[in-house]
Protein backbone atom coordinates (compact mmCIF):
# COMPACT_ATOMS: atom_id res chain seq x y z
CA UNK A 1 0.00 0.00 0.00
CA UNK A 2 1.03 3.73 -0.83
CA UNK A 3 2.15 5.95 2.21
CA UNK A 4 0.45 9.19 1.77
CA UNK A 5 3.18 11.00 2.02
CA UNK A 6 4.34 9.87 -1.32
CA UNK A 7 1.36 11.49 -3.38
CA UNK A 8 1.85 15.07 -1.45
CA UNK A 9 3.78 17.37 -3.36
CA UNK A 10 5.20 20.36 -1.83
CA UNK A 11 6.22 23.63 -3.81
CA UNK A 12 7.71 25.70 -1.64
CA UNK A 13 10.49 29.09 -2.03
CA UNK A 14 10.72 32.39 -1.08
CA UNK A 15 7.57 35.32 -1.46
CA UNK A 16 6.88 36.30 -5.20
CA UNK A 17 8.22 33.16 -6.80
CA UNK A 18 5.66 32.22 -8.70
CA UNK A 19 4.71 29.11 -6.44
CA UNK A 20 0.47 30.08 -5.60
CA UNK A 21 0.68 31.25 -9.24
CA UNK A 22 1.30 27.45 -10.18
CA UNK A 23 -0.78 26.29 -7.85
CA UNK A 24 -3.87 27.48 -8.93
CA UNK A 25 -2.67 26.00 -12.01
CA UNK A 26 -2.88 23.00 -10.85
CA UNK A 27 -6.21 23.53 -9.36
CA UNK A 28 -7.66 24.40 -12.39
CA UNK A 29 -6.54 21.23 -13.93
CA UNK A 30 -8.18 19.44 -11.81
CA UNK A 31 -5.65 18.72 -9.01
CA UNK A 32 -6.10 18.74 -5.64
CA UNK A 33 -4.54 21.21 -3.73
CA UNK A 34 -3.89 23.01 -0.21
CA UNK A 35 -3.05 27.21 -0.04
CA UNK A 36 -0.58 28.88 1.37
CA UNK A 37 -1.15 29.29 5.35
CA UNK A 38 1.08 32.95 5.59
CA UNK A 39 -1.87 34.60 3.32
CA UNK A 40 -4.25 32.94 4.34
CA UNK A 41 -3.63 33.81 8.01
CA UNK A 42 -2.82 37.45 7.80
CA UNK A 43 -5.46 38.10 5.75
CA UNK A 44 -7.56 36.46 8.89
CA UNK A 45 -5.65 38.47 11.24
CA UNK A 46 -6.19 41.82 9.36
CA UNK A 47 -9.70 41.17 9.18
CA UNK A 48 -10.29 40.59 13.12
CA UNK A 49 -7.29 43.37 13.92
CA UNK A 50 -6.09 40.31 15.32
CA UNK A 51 -2.11 40.19 16.90
CA UNK A 52 -1.05 36.99 14.97
CA UNK A 53 0.66 39.15 12.06
CA UNK A 54 4.34 38.17 11.02
CA UNK A 55 5.28 42.29 11.91
CA UNK A 56 3.55 41.64 14.99
CA UNK A 57 3.91 38.74 17.00
CA UNK A 58 6.36 35.92 14.67
CA UNK A 59 6.22 33.51 17.10
CA UNK A 60 2.38 33.42 17.63
CA UNK A 61 2.21 33.77 13.31
CA UNK A 62 4.43 30.33 13.03
CA UNK A 63 1.89 28.89 15.51
CA UNK A 64 -0.65 29.75 13.76
CA UNK A 65 1.12 28.20 10.12
CA UNK A 66 1.88 25.34 12.12
CA UNK A 67 -2.01 24.15 12.98
CA UNK A 68 -3.03 25.65 8.99
CA UNK A 69 -0.06 23.10 7.85
CA UNK A 70 -1.44 20.10 10.09
CA UNK A 71 -5.15 20.77 9.17
CA UNK A 72 -4.20 20.69 5.32
CA UNK A 73 -2.09 17.95 5.89
CA UNK A 74 -5.54 15.96 7.83
CA UNK A 75 -7.61 17.43 5.08
CA UNK A 76 -5.68 16.07 1.94
CA UNK A 77 -5.59 12.56 3.76
CA UNK A 78 -9.21 12.13 2.70
CA UNK A 79 -8.64 13.10 -0.67
CA UNK A 80 -7.79 11.07 -3.53
CA UNK A 81 -4.59 11.00 -5.36
CA UNK A 82 -2.26 13.23 -5.63
CA UNK A 83 -1.90 16.96 -3.76
CA UNK A 84 0.07 19.81 -4.37
CA UNK A 85 0.65 22.11 -1.16
CA UNK A 86 1.74 25.80 -1.07
CA UNK A 87 3.83 25.39 1.40
CA UNK A 88 4.38 22.58 4.28
CA UNK A 89 5.40 21.89 7.63
CA UNK A 90 9.06 22.26 7.16
CA UNK A 91 8.43 25.81 5.92
CA UNK A 92 7.23 27.06 9.42
CA UNK A 93 10.45 25.98 10.71
CA UNK A 94 12.48 27.68 7.89
CA UNK A 95 10.79 31.11 8.77
CA UNK A 96 11.74 30.53 12.65
CA UNK A 97 15.03 30.31 11.45
CA UNK A 98 15.03 33.13 9.03
CA UNK A 99 14.00 35.48 11.68
CA UNK A 100 16.50 34.17 14.47
CA UNK A 101 13.51 32.41 16.80
CA UNK A 102 14.26 29.01 18.21
CA UNK A 103 12.12 25.81 16.48
CA UNK A 104 10.20 24.48 19.32
CA UNK A 105 10.74 20.92 19.97
CA UNK A 106 6.77 20.30 19.07
CA UNK A 107 7.22 21.84 15.39
CA UNK A 108 10.43 19.70 14.72
CA UNK A 109 8.21 16.49 15.68
CA UNK A 110 5.69 17.99 13.47
CA UNK A 111 7.89 18.08 10.60
CA UNK A 112 9.22 14.80 11.28
CA UNK A 113 5.95 13.00 11.59
CA UNK A 114 3.79 14.81 8.71
CA UNK A 115 5.83 13.48 5.45
CA UNK A 116 5.68 14.84 1.92
CA UNK A 117 7.10 13.45 -1.20
CA UNK A 118 10.52 13.47 -0.99
CA UNK A 119 11.27 15.32 -3.95
CA UNK A 120 10.02 19.13 -3.21
CA UNK A 121 9.81 21.47 -5.67
CA UNK A 122 11.14 24.79 -4.76
CA UNK A 123 10.65 27.87 -6.85
CA UNK A 124 13.71 29.98 -6.61
CA UNK A 125 14.00 33.65 -6.78
CA UNK A 126 12.55 35.23 -9.64
CA UNK A 127 13.30 39.13 -9.33
CA UNK A 128 11.62 40.29 -12.94
CA UNK A 129 7.81 38.85 -10.88
CA UNK A 130 8.77 39.63 -7.59
CA UNK A 131 6.52 42.25 -6.07
CA UNK A 132 5.24 43.35 -2.92
CA UNK A 133 1.56 44.04 -1.42
CA UNK A 134 -0.68 44.41 1.45
CA UNK A 135 0.09 41.23 2.57
CA UNK A 136 3.53 40.62 0.95
CA UNK A 137 5.72 43.26 2.91
CA UNK A 138 9.03 41.32 2.37
CA UNK A 139 11.72 42.58 -0.06
CA UNK A 140 13.39 40.87 -2.85
CA UNK A 141 16.78 40.51 -0.28
CA UNK A 142 14.31 38.78 1.74
CA UNK A 143 12.78 37.06 -0.59
CA UNK A 144 16.19 35.47 -1.48
CA UNK A 145 17.03 35.05 1.84
CA UNK A 146 13.73 32.67 2.40
CA UNK A 147 14.56 30.67 -0.35
CA UNK A 148 17.71 30.11 1.06
CA UNK A 149 16.71 29.16 5.03
CA UNK A 150 13.61 26.81 3.09
CA UNK A 151 16.38 24.69 0.84
CA UNK A 152 18.27 24.52 3.94
CA UNK A 153 15.51 23.23 6.33
CA UNK A 154 14.08 20.53 3.01
CA UNK A 155 17.37 19.36 2.73
CA UNK A 156 18.13 18.76 6.64
CA UNK A 157 14.48 17.07 6.80
CA UNK A 158 15.60 14.67 4.14
CA UNK A 159 13.78 15.94 1.30
CA UNK A 160 15.46 16.36 -2.15
CA UNK A 161 14.48 19.93 -3.49
CA UNK A 162 14.13 20.22 -7.29
CA UNK A 163 14.15 23.70 -8.81
CA UNK A 164 11.53 25.38 -10.64
CA UNK A 165 12.75 26.71 -13.95
CA UNK A 166 12.07 30.56 -14.51
CA UNK A 167 9.31 30.17 -17.20
CA UNK A 168 5.80 31.01 -17.64
CA UNK A 169 3.45 28.55 -15.30
CA UNK A 170 2.42 26.58 -18.33
CA UNK A 171 6.16 25.33 -18.61
CA UNK A 172 6.18 25.29 -14.79
CA UNK A 173 2.83 23.05 -15.17
CA UNK A 174 4.40 20.83 -17.56
CA UNK A 175 7.57 20.34 -16.09
CA UNK A 176 5.64 19.66 -12.24
CA UNK A 177 3.27 17.04 -13.92
CA UNK A 178 6.39 15.86 -16.00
Amino acid sequence: MQNDSDRFFVLTGGPGSGKTTLIEALRKAAFATSPEAGRGIIRGQMAIGGPALPWNDPALFSELMLSWELRSYEAALEKKGPVFFDRGVPDTLGYLRLIGLPVPAHLRNAAERFRYARRVFIAPPWPAIFGQDSERKQTLDEAERTYHALAEIYVELGYELVPLPLAPVETRLRFVLG
